[in-house]
């Protein structure tokens, strides 16, 4: 899943053949991805609108990333020159926590051939590879998607799997907690998550930490390869990274797309704190 075994000079693909680029530059908070993209990117890749391109129209019932239509999914992702038989990378500059939404939502639109580039933009930086500046169009692909292609989880599918399975929570810690809460109605968590903070992924250089390591992690965390798995964040960004993280030891985790923007905005719902 991930693509800490692509040679970074060339981007030599273990799918084969030279992959399409996809740079998601985005974090909560700030709206400046395609102009630090533009400053510089790696070769070829084509900026990827978090927004726009990643998520439809944002509500309250739906939560602020929900998840994009088949026919708006299918349409961007031709514009970025994805074929049915490309074979992609993604890849940011905050160790993948945005980039992994577009993973996420390759595969589940049917599109495996999808891989992280693991460490982005600063391990490329790292090897001494080049930049290109600008602004990078392809021709376009022609992709076909077909949804359901990850498992997903609504409100009550959390609900029960926070007590008859392992619901992690991505957030920073402090969010779980209840201190703090910067874009969404409550603060707290799903009654019965497990905090799981998504930069526990990552080593300090960005780069996912080694297999043995996050095996360890999540089974601290409860997570076996017998019991139901689900991740949640805010809004369903930050926790596809948490299910590549297990998927790259072998554990299948199933995405709360809505997460707790949509959680937090439904007074029906419990909240828990501390």
């Amino acid at each position: 899943m991930l693509a800490a075994d692509l040679q970074l000079g060339g981007l030599e693909d273990p799918f084969g053949g030279a992959p399409v680029l996809l740079d998601v530059r985005w974090a909560l908070g700030r709206t400046d991805g395609r102009d630090r993209y533009e400053e510089g990117h790696l070769p070829g890749a084509v900026y990827v609108d978090l927004e726009t391109e990643l998520a439809s129209v944002p509500s309250p019932a739906s939560g602020r990333h929900p998840l994009p239509s088949a026919a708006e999914f299918q349409r961007t992702a031709r514009s970025w020159g994805v074929g049915t038989d490309s074979r992609v990378v993604v890849y940011d500059d905050v160790g993948g926590t945005s980039a992994a939404r577009a993973w996420w939502l390759l595969r589940w639109f049917g599109h495996h051939a999808v891989r992280i580039l693991d460490g982005g933009l600063e391990a490329w930086r790292r090897a001494g590879h080049p930049l290109e500046v600008g602004l990078t169009t392809r021709v376009p692909g022609d992709v076909v998607v077909h949804p359901g292609g990850m498992p997903v989880l609504d409100a009550d599918d959390a609900a029960d799997l926070a007590t008859s399975g392992v619901l992690l929570d991505a957030r920073a810690a402090e969010r779980y907690w209840g201190e703090v809460e910067p874009v969404d109605p409550q603060a707290g968590h799903i009654p019965g998550a497990v905090s799981a903070p998504t930069t526990g992924n990552l080593d300090d250089d960005g780069t996912f930490r080694s297999p043995h390591e996050l095996e360890a992690r999540f089974a601290a965390l409860g997570v076996t390869r017998s019991a139901p798995v689900g991740v949640y964040c805010g809004s369903g960004v930050t926790a596809a990274h948490e299910v590549a993280a297990l998927a790259s030891v072998g554990v299948t985790a199933a995405l709360y797309p809505g997460s707790w923007s949509q959680w937090s905005n439904d007074p029906g719902r419990p909240v828990a704190t501390g």
